[in-house]
């Protein structure tokens, strides 16, 4: 999978800086807050028309992302929490980046990009939806071709390159919208007619 490729070679640059950052007692929860702020700036920041500076800072909000999960294992102590907190915060993280671009679309001619963003926003959070309702009922998905850094990376060059937006948030509609029929046919495919039990269910 692309993400652990990414993860792979980007070890030797995140490593330092998280061990840097444990010894000075920056907790992973607090970057992770951070990271969720500097987002909600990018979605602000681009909603006013500056997408080339939000795509930019968006590369910085990216590195934030990646650090807290680095900092939590470097102290050895990734809580439960911590991943809870994580996950709901990257979804309110890709949600306030796309409504900006939504808001910034209006203002301008033409209807796709918002139509579009809206999309890229529902399927975002049913790719993360279908990934914790499987595990949910036990199982692994986490099949598809648009995972969140796959989605971040589309988004950046969308913003820096701004000519790109449009074909950008094609890719993140149709995209998150297959990732998610992957992923419930992935469930489908592990379960079938297996019965739900009182712990599983909602």
């Amino acid at each position: 999978m692309f993400t652990d490729w990414l993860r792979r070679i980007t070890k030797g640059i995140l490593e330092p800086i998280a061990a840097f950052l444990a010894r000075h007692g920056i907790h992973a929860n607090t970057l992770t807050v951070f990271g969720c702020a500097l987002n909600i700036l990018v979605g602000v920041i681009v909603g006013m028309g500056y997408l080339r500076w939000g795509g930019v800072l968006l590369i910085i909000a990216s590195a934030f992302d990646a650090l807290d999960g680095t900092v939590a294992r470097r102290v050895g102590r990734p809580t439960k929490f911590g991943a809870f907190l994580d996950s709901v915060l990257d979804r309110v993280s890709e949600s306030a980046v796309l409504l900006g671009i939504a808001v910034w679309a209006m203002r301008v001619p033409g209807l796709w990009e918002e139509l579009l963003a809206y999309i890229a926003i529902v399927g975002s959070m049913l790719v993360s939806y279908t990934r914790a309702r499987g595990e949910g009922l036990g199982v692994s998905t986490k099949v598809g071709i648009l995972t969140r850094v796959e989605r971040c990376i589309v988004l950046i060059v969308g913003l820096v390159f701004h000519t790109l937006l449009l074909p950008a948030l094609w890719v993140l509609a149709v995209g998150t919208v297959w990732t998610t029929l992957h992923r419930m046919y992935d469930v489908y495919r592990q379960v079938k007619d297996q019965p739900l039990t009182n712990a599983n269910s909602t």
